[in-house]
């Protein structure tokens, strides 16, 4: 990999696992809602997604659609609501896992039959989150997690929605415009519950400009040098910066279940891809 391009791959991991940070930070350490929080993540994403590809591709119009603005604004609104209970890691890892194990789901409901290799490794990774999901003293708080898989399976119907729509950053852009509206909307019919402070209004800024507009710039930037397979698996290092992360900056517990679940979804999910590499060669 030319060292431009491992660069960006690197900055662009942060990024996505900053994401995660971010929003756990803010409403753990801050006064700020999970409504504000998506509105103001979403508002700042749009505005600096629009600078960018104005920037860049001159006068290019917006593109994607409502389909996807609506996909995009379930992820962002589940993500931030369930980052209220969730540990860094844990959410970043059901998160993960969703995206992963929903788009393999919609390949096989679309006829694309897996090997044995890949079966025994998407069966791993649904394991996995199972594992995590079980009752137990480290078991996460089900609702919010069941949140964050929401999340997860809205975000992969968001990544299926964008392929073959044209420029990556004019269609994120216009539906990072489209989905503003609707937590605007959102926040709207929370009014009485709304709050925030200075730091936390600076995470949620920080958030949509930089981990999330900047860093799905940056990451459109890495993708032409990198193979579908480079660019699947490397992903996989998503969850793990994040869990490292919470722990580093929040003290969060790096617990037995999750390290097991990490393992076991992470492993699965790289076995399916080792499969398709091969399959492919």
């Amino acid at each position: 990999m030319p060292p431009r391009i491992l660069l960006l791959t690197t900055l662009a991991m942060l990024a996505f696992a900053g994401n995660s940070l971010l929003c756990r930070l803010a409403l753990r350490e801050t006064q700020i809602d999970a409504a504000s929080f998506t509105a103001i993540r979403l508002l700042c994403g749009a505005v600096t997604l629009w600078a960018l590809l104005k920037l860049r591709q001159g006068k290019q119009p917006l593109a994607g659609n409502w389909t996807g603005a609506l996909a995009l604004f379930t992820y962002a609104a589940a993500f931030s609501f369930a980052y209220l209970q969730l540990d860094t890691g844990v959410g970043a890892l059901l998160l993960f896992g969703a995206v992963q194990l929903s788009m393999l789901l919609w390949g096989w409901l679309r006829g694309e039959r897996l090997g044995l290799a890949a079966s025994l490794g998407t069966a791993l990774a649904a394991a996995g989150l199972l594992a995590l999901l079980l009752p137990g003293a480290s078991a996460p708080p089900l609702l919010a997690a069941l949140l964050m898989l929401l999340a997860g399976i809205a975000w992969g119907a968001y990544s299926l929605l964008g392929r073959g729509q044209g420029s990556p950053l004019a269609v994120t852009a216009g539906n990072f415009m489209r989905a503003t509206p609707l937590a605007l909307l959102l926040a709207t019919l929370l009014l009485g519950q709304l709050d925030w402070d200075g730091p936390g209004l600076l995470y949620a800024l920080l958030s949509g400009a930089l981990t999330s507009g900047i860093g799905y710039a940056i990451w459109y930037s890495a993708l032409p040098g990198l193979r579908a397979s480079q660019a699947a698996t490397v992903q996989l290092s998503v969850p793990i910066l994040a869990a490292l992360g919470g722990s580093l900056l929040l003290g969060e517990a790096l617990s037995v279940r999750l390290m097991l679940s990490s393992v076991a979804v992470l492993g699965g999910i790289a076995l399916v891809l080792g499969s398709r590499q091969r399959a492919g060669s």
